[in-house]
């Protein structure tokens, strides 16, 4: 069983549909890929690793004073953001990919 489904992954990382999916969801090797990359995946990491408990204090007092709905949910979205501090996982993937972006 562990052999047949050995071969039938080899089958489907070799098949050309697969590899071209592959090269097209690649970032393209620019300054906007590699600026992508980090703004959006690396930096907000380690905003929350740094200032995720200050971030999160600042949300919590003036959520309970929002005076309007937008106001409300802006601070939300921002302890949804930086409640739980930084995560490695998504800092892992964020250099992953800078790391294919240039291989």
């Amino acid at each position: 069983m562990k052999h047949k489904i050995k071969t039938k992954i080899k089958q489907i990382t070799q098949h050309p549909t697969t590899q071209k999916a592959l090269v097209s969801l690649k970032p393209e090797k620019s300054i906007w890929g590699f600026l992508g990359i980090v703004m959006f995946l690396i930096v907000p990491e380690i905003v929350a690793f740094i200032w995720g408990t200050e971030i999160t204090a600042f949300a919590k007092a003036h959520a309970l004073l929002a005076s309007s709905f937008f106001d409300k949910q802006y601070y939300d979205l921002l302890l949804m953001l930086f409640q739980d501090g930084g995560s490695w996982l998504n800092l892992a993937i964020g250099a992953a990919l800078l790391i294919w972006v240039f291989f």
